[in-house]
């Protein structure tokens, strides 16, 4: 179990990590998995990491390491045991100098540091991210409300300009309906006429053939008495 926190030592969320370290909170993720299947303990809320001081400085190394991050990682895995090894031993080295009752309540008091040092480090990991939510809940309802706005503003206009095509679309229609109506009212007057001075014509022509045709009969019948009188002449 690991137990090297600090007193009054500030816990970092991932975003403040990859703030500080200049990485992406993906990155970090990724690098907090491969540490934790090499054997690397982190102090937990559930199974949520807290990051302190030395997981960043973890996470500097790799970051800057010209090591192939394999090895890296390897090789922080193995500082930190010897690290968790050497508060192990101080405490034992401690603890012979007590007797077994004091030795217990050392323990227990040092187990309830530990806890409650966790619970510190966990509650302000959940401070700092409800504060980090609290601001992108307020981010996303101001953009919901902007959007909403913009929506509305645009349903509006779109609403009203297609009224007003509508509109123009019906009125030319009606006019170019109006003036279809008016060139075939102007061609039917115009056939009327054409018909109408037609049938003069034809009854003219009516006229001027049967005035023609009574001249030529009396003309015929003018030929025959005379030639009927020239006839009657020679019989005699």
């Amino acid at each position: 179990m690991r137990h090297d926190i600090q007193p009054n030592e500030r816990a970092f969320s991932t975003k403040e990590v990859a703030e500080e370290v200049g990485i992406a909170t993906t990155t970090v993720r990724r690098y907090g998995q491969l540490l934790e299947q090499n054997g690397y303990e982190f102090f937990k809320d559930g199974d949520r990491r807290i990051f302190v001081r030395s997981d960043v400085e973890a996470l500097i190394k790799i970051r800057d390491s010209e090591m192939p991050k394999e090895d890296k990682i390897k090789e922080i895995v193995e500082e930190q045991k010897e690290l968790l090894a050497g508060y192990e031993s101080r405490e034992l080295a401690l603890s012979d100098t007590y007797d077994g009752t004091e030795m217990q309540d050392s323990d227990q008091m040092k187990e309830m540091f530990r806890f409650l040092a966790s619970e510190l480090a966990a509650s302000r990991e959940m401070n700092v991210q409800l504060k980090n939510d609290m601001a992108e809940l307020k981010t996303t309802v101001s953009r919901l409300k902007q959007d909403h706005h913009v929506i509305s503003s645009g349903v509006g206009n779109f609403s009203q300009k297609t009224h007003t095509k509508m509109d123009k679309m019906m009125q030319q229609q009606k006019e170019q309906y109006e003036e279809l109506l008016r060139e075939e009212q102007e061609k039917s007057e115009y056939l009327q006429k054409e018909i109408r001075e037609m049938r003069e014509e034809q009854k003219k022509e009516w006229r001027s053939q049967s005035e023609f045709n009574e001249r030529l009969e009396h003309s015929v019948k003018h030929s025959r008495g005379t030639l009927g009188k020239i006839m009657s002449l020679f019989k005699k």
